[in-house]
């Protein structure tokens, strides 16, 4: 099997366990709400909750709203049992009310936004909307960036080092790139996060690392209603 092969395993079993935390915090989130349970998935896709379970988010009479700013991304989301529901948004300022949700949800999109400010405005809209959160990250001290995962170390070369490349091979899902702005709009395109910037930006949730071989592969922050937080993991 090649690196990026071992790699897209491991990181198969990361989204199973990821899975089993996620459907624990919407049950704990559940018990204080009457009614049917609102999660707001901001940058999701439909495929991901039907890995997550169509028969779990019934079981919790649970409802999920994807936000995405890409039409294309939101296409098949709607389901038989309504629970689905797609729109098209920006999530640096989205247009609800103050806690319009129970649970906020975002897997692998903040290093997405934009500027440090973009990322910014993205945590504020994800801590106004609900009293509870869940948001996921790859982190940028881990060797390999899940995005170019072909090339290890990749995203801690120079700048000017990554478009050559991005022109020359595929190193991700798609390439080689065939011109230089598209290499550059494409590394533009995703910044990762370490520690310290995503305590920043969720000053009040608890941050815990999934590790791969000992070391932290991503980061998941996690705000509960009750903000009685676990202790934080943050030995990296």
């Amino acid at each position: 099997m090649t690196a990026p092969g071992i790699f897209g395993t491991l990181s198969a079993h990361f989204r199973s366990a990821r899975d089993i935390r996620l459907r624990a915090l919407i049950m704990a989130e559940r018990k204080r709400v009457s009614g049917r349970f609102k999660i707001l998935d901001v940058g999701g896709r439909a495929d991901y909750w039907h890995r997550v379970g169509m028969d779990f988010l019934e079981s919790q009479d649970a409802d999920v709203l994807i936000v995405n700013h890409e039409a294309r991304e939101l296409a098949g989301t709607a389901d038989s049992r309504g629970r689905l529901r797609a729109e098209v948004g920006d999530a640096r300022g989205l247009a609800y009310a103050d806690h319009s949700f129970d649970l906020v949800h975002s897997n692998s999109v903040i290093e997405h936004v934009g500027s440090f400010a973009d990322k910014c405005a993205f945590a504020s809209e994800v801590r106004r909307l609900a009293p509870a959160y869940y948001v996921q990250t790859p982190y940028y001290w881990f060797p390999i960036d899940p995005h170019w995962p072909k090339m290890p170390l990749f995203h801690w070369m120079p700048l000017s080092w990554r478009w050559r490349l991005l022109c020359r091979f595929k190193l991700g899902f798609a390439g080689p790139h065939r011109e230089v702005g598209h290499a550059m709009a494409d590394l533009e395109a995703t910044v990762l996060l370490d520690w310290a910037q995503m305590r920043s930006l969720f000053p009040d949730a608890r941050l815990r690392p999934e590790r791969l071989f000992g070391l932290p592969k991503s980061i998941i922050a996690e705000r509960t209603s009750s903000r009685a937080l676990d202790r934080e993991e943050g030995a990296l």
